[in-house]
């Protein structure tokens, strides 16, 4: 039995499509040839008309209320943390930041600093160029964004002034990115190197300025664990710390002095690692840490050891009273 005969029809290619003249208008502007590639299109020019003076006010007022982002939700953290508007909801700062914006009490710190550093570089400008109003920045380059001024936050406010006109004239005039300003702090940096002043065992009083992290711990005592470079790590009342050198005062205690301070750390950190330790023992550690002299009154003596007694801190002690001193004097400490 013969076999049906099939006829294949012949597949037709997309370039053959393409290839057959089209007929509608649209091909007017095109001239095809064999080869597609020397096609010539005519492009009609769209004359852009220029932005009236009214646009060209609203797109500056628009640029600084972007570039101002950052800058205004720092201020807007900063009232929220200092007027504590979150208590009403949360019972720390740092669990409100987390639930109501998502980000870490770091990242708070971290745009808080920021605008500082922002309304610093602003106000040293219009005093520079004898403008009363701060909030005129004319034609200042300033941050658009947190991660840019990030490494000038433990600056002083005229080295965040310099550090950032270096930065601006490195980047070509341009807004600079937080690794070209890094760069010119550490090109600072080498220039200025110092020799870290402090030792080992040395007691020294700390400095805020802008270091937040040090929040609540500015004219502490605090005994060098660790000498870095241009850092120490220093032993507070509630815990380790590393600073910056800028940060430390030295408070020029006799070696004798030193290790009474060292005993008096000892005793608190040994206090302070009970679990259990109330808000009324932890404020006494607090005062302790806060000591302008090398030694304890008779009555923070007996503060301490009472807290001492009650957590069962049995570890046998010297008593840190000053020799001059009695138990009993009035004298002003």
């Amino acid at each position: 039995m013969a076999k049906p005969s099939f006829r294949r029809k012949k597949a037709t290619s997309a370039a053959e499509i393409n290839s057959k003249p089209l007929s509608n208008s649209a091909n007017e502007a095109i001239s095809v040839e064999e080869n597609p590639a020397l096609a010539t299109i005519n492009v009609t020019a769209v004359e852009v008309p220029e932005l009236t003076d009214e646009e060209q006010r609203d797109r500056l007022h628009l640029e600084r209320r972007v570039e101002r982002a950052f800058f205004e939700a720092g201020k807007a953290l900063t009232e929220l943390r200092d007027r504590r508007l979150y208590r009403s909801s949360h019972r720390t700062f740092e669990d409100y930041c987390r639930d109501r914006f998502g980000h870490s009490r770091q990242k708070s710190n971290y745009l808080i600093a920021a605008a500082n550093v922002y309304e610093n570089l602003t106000t040293i400008y219009c005093q520079n160029m004898g403008i009363d109003d701060l909030t005129t920045n004319g034609s200042q380059i300033l941050p658009t964004s947190e991660g840019q001024v990030r490494p000038m936050t433990k600056l002083e406010p005229q080295e965040q002034w310099e550090v950032w006109q270096t930065a601006v004239k490195q980047a070509g005039g341009k807004v600079p990115s937080g690794r070209v300003v890094k760069d010119v702090i550490e090109r600072i940096m080498e220039r200025t190197k110092a020799a870290n002043p402090y030792c080992v065992g040395e007691v020294c009083q700390i400095l805020v300025k802008d270091n937040s992290d040090l929040r609540g711990k500015g004219g502490c005592w605090g005994i060098v664990n660790q000498v870095g470079e241009f850092s120490c790590t220093v032993a507070m009342w509630d815990g380790e710390y590393t600073v910056r050198i800028d940060h430390l005062k030295p408070l020029n205690y006799l070696p004798t002095e030193c290790q009474q301070i060292q005993l008096i750390s000892d005793r608190i950190s040994r206090v302070r690692e009970n679990e259990n330790l109330e808000k009324a023992a932890r404020a006494v550690l607090k005062h302790l840490g806060e000591l302008k002299r090398p030694y304890l009154t008779a009555v923070e003596e007996k503060l301490l050891g009472l807290i001492e007694k009650e957590y069962e801190i049995i570890d046998e002690v010297p008593f840190l009273i000053n020799q001059g001193v009695g138990e009993n004097s009035n004298a002003e400490y």
